[in-house]
């Protein structure tokens, strides 16, 4: 039995087939070959058009097909990961409102801010575990004072996967975990906020129907069938953001364990069975994949937007003509610290673990006699992997204390310079499976259809391809505290 797992990130759209059997991937495809825009109207704006991520979606399917190594008819459920906190409208005709405004856009931290006073701190952190800040239900707020004839065509209010299972089946649903990541889920009661909504002025009919992430999301249509060379009424069985979904890729779904990813951005997400939160708001908690209202696995989460985003500026304004494997060659020349270069990497819109607070990125202590690009390069993969462990001291503080970080062989991951950097400055090692968001989601649309007996039968197959231990040099912690200093200046 054949599944298909759908990734929707922010650069691309990858889709993989995976053998049930085997819990192997069979083939996989990325679409389209460069990097999707993000619509930036205004400073600290960040928007995609979902119909964009629709026609990449059937593009990637398409092509998956055309690799000739499976029978497209075989496929037996769906599943679909999805870049979190992304705000997707659409009128009762299911035609998309406006763009979308997606995870890393900051517009409105000020309205989250405000609800987070009028409701009350405590409040707020015991009943939903974050503050609104500039999650969904925030940018949902802005929308309606800000476009407030758009708003009254809302039909429903989604987060980007739901808005692909809507386009394959014609079905709306939602998940807990969904609600939660948007900040609309109260977890002391077990239903919607009713804090958020009424402070806001929401309708409650404008939310999906709550499904299980393991449940039926709906059945693929057979005009869409058709296009995409599929069977109709397959099922959608699992649906999931991408973080939860990289720690269930990696099968962290059990309190204490931990997943890492370093794509556009990087996360650190460590499971726990209690109620957590951060009272200084820069580390936040979600409902887990497997988070039910008799058991409680939520997934606490750090987000640094500005990492592989970082990387991936390097590459374009420094003209390397040999892509990222050029750059780690020429970075590995470069003794660990960089001769003093050092890299804030927060670029990318208001960062939660500095408080919200827009810096910018930073390349400093530049010395024009000494330094080249070779430096820059190593000392971009350094300042990313030491605002992980700034990170990860955050997570301390709230007991997620890791023996051992899972993470997928991709992106910055592929890199072994920054794994270098990463497991050093962390003092933590990492274990690497080849694995990704796609996968994944495949995975869990087994789960959902119950190919598997468990979750963690989903994952009998599947090993460590190398596990990295801390070394015994003590260099990154000198540098670190030292890009330390400079992160704490910036934010005085």
């Amino acid at each position: 039995m054949l599944l298909l797992g759908i990734d929707v990130g922010t650069s691309s759209i990858k889709a993989s087939i995976v053998d049930s059997a085997t819990q192997r991937c069979v083939a996989s495809a990325q679409y389209p070959d460069i990097e999707s825009e993000i619509i930036v109207k205004d400073i600290g704006w960040a928007e995609q058009a979902p119909e964009m991520w629709w026609e990449h979606v059937q593009q990637a399917i398409l092509r998956l097909n055309r690799s000739g190594t499976y029978n497209p008819l075989d496929i037996a459920a769906i599943g679909i990961a999805y870049q979190m906190h992304g705000l997707v409208l659409v009128d009762k005709d299911q035609r998309v409102l406006r763009n979308s405004i997606i995870w890393c856009d900051s517009r409105a931290v000020e309205i989250g801010d405000r609800a987070f006073d009028q409701i009350g701190h405590e409040r707020c952190l015991s009943h939903t575990l974050n503050s609104p800040s500039n999650f969904t239900a925030a940018k949902l707020a802005w929308v309606k004072e800000n476009e407030p004839d758009i708003f009254e065509r809302i039909h429903r209010v989604m987060l980007p996967g739901d808005f692909i299972a809507m386009k394959l089946t014609g079905t709306i649903t939602t998940s807990i975990s969904a609600l939660s990541e948007g900040i609309f889920w109260d977890f002391k009661k077990n239903h919607l906020s009713e804090d958020i909504i009424k402070y806001y002025g929401f309708d409650n009919s404008i939310f999906p129907s709550i499904q299980d992430v393991f449940s039926s999301h709906g059945y693929l249509s057979k005009s869409i069938a058709d296009i995409l060379s599929l069977k109709p009424n397959i099922p959608v069985t699992y649906k999931s953001g991408d973080q939860p979904n990289n720690a269930l890729s990696l099968n962290v779904l059990r309190p204490g364990e931990v997943a890492a990813t370093a794509g556009t951005s990087g996360v650190i997400y460590g499971v726990t069975d209690q109620l957590v939160y951060d009272p200084d708001l820069r580390v936040n908690t979600f409902a887990h994949v497997n988070y039910t209202e008799e058991i409680n696995r939520l997934g606490v989460l750090l987000c640094i937007n500005g990492t592989g985003i970082l990387n991936r500026w390097i590459k374009d304004n420094f003209l390397s003509s040999e892509g990222y494997e050029g750059m780690n060659r020429e970075a590995q020349k470069v003794a660990i610290g960089s001769e003093g270069l050092r890299v804030l990497p927060f670029g990318n819109g208001a960062e939660r673990m500095l408080n919200n607070k827009i810096i910018g990125a930073h390349i400093t202590k530049i010395d024009l006699n000494r330094h080249s690009q070779a430096h820059v390069f190593r000392a971009a993969q350094e300042g990313i992997a030491f605002s992980f462990r700034y990170g990860l001291d955050r997570m301390r503080e709230m007991g997620i204390r890791p023996d051992i970080i899972r993470a997928g062989k991709a992106n910055l991951f592929m890199s072994d310079l920054f794994i270098e950097a990463f497991v050093n400055s962390t003092r933590v090692p990492v274990e690497l499976y080849q694995t990704d968001g796609s996968i994944g989601a495949a995975l869990g649309a087994g789960i959902g259809y119950k190919v598997f007996s468990s979750a963690e039968e989903a994952f009998t197959n599947i090993k460590p391809i190398r596990i990295v231990e801390p070394e015994t040099i003590t260099s990154y912690e000198e540098v670190y505290h030292e890009w330390e200093e400079l992160l704490i200046r910036e934010l005085s």
